[in-house]
């Protein structure tokens, strides 16, 4: 079994450096690139089944990866793998000192206001990655999804669990690929560009 997952691509929230969150925003121009050069990158990749995040940025990426890869799959939707809910935060620039925060050094089990705490996004996106997992049925999987719903999905195959970021949020479109055997997942490519590093803007450190 093989599991491929992915953040979606670039949003205008994602451009103007605004905490996006449960708010349902369509790709950018950029985006539906880095989607569909991603997609090119894939083709050969035979995808039996694909599940997205509901939200809109998720499903696009899902849409044009699959398209581009050739691969004539039905998208099915789980809302356990939304991004994190910022509550209150959402709209508000991730310069604000709690998103700074956040970003920098999260405290798991703090809650957004009206909002998830990170504590919260692992327990749904973890309960989901394992139930499928569990499958282990052979077949290969792309998973469409958002950076932190990403990061707190796979923390638990980290090295390092406390470093929730795992040195940087992810960049758009990346792919982090899990093989799984007898019922045990290993993480064999991580954060992968199928396009031009120099592409890659990390918005979230200025680098």
């Amino acid at each position: 079994m093989r599991i491929y997952i992915v953040r979606h691509g670039e949003t205008d929230a994602n451009k103007k450096g605004y905490a996006q969150g449960w708010t349902d925003d369509p790709l950018n121009e950029n985006g539906h690139i880095l989607a569909e050069i991603t997609g090119r990158g894939m083709k050969g990749i035979h995808f039996d089944f694909c599940i997205s995040s509901p939200l809109q940025r998720a499903r696009e990426t899902a849409e044009i990866i699959l398209r581009e890869s050739e691969n004539r799959v039905s998208v099915s939707f789980d809302d356990r793998i939304k991004e994190m809910n910022f509550g209150s935060f959402e709209g508000m620039s991730i310069r604000k000192e709690n998103v700074v925060s956040f970003l920098r050094k999260p405290v798991l089990d703090y809650r957004f206001p009206d909002g998830e705490s990170i504590k919260d996004v692992m327990e749904r996106t973890q309960a989901f990655l394992k139930d499928l997992i569990s499958k282990d049925d052979d077949k290969t999987y792309l998973v469409s999804t958002h950076g932190c719903a990403l990061r707190a999905m796979l923390n638990f195959l980290y090295e390092d669990p406390y470093d929730f970021w795992h040195g940087h949020v992810p960049f758009n479109c990346c792919v982090n690929i899990l093989d799984v055997k007898d019922g045990a997942a290993t993480l064999i490519a991580e954060d992968k560009l199928y396009y031009d590093r120099e592409l890659a803007i990390d918005r979230y450190t200025g680098s």
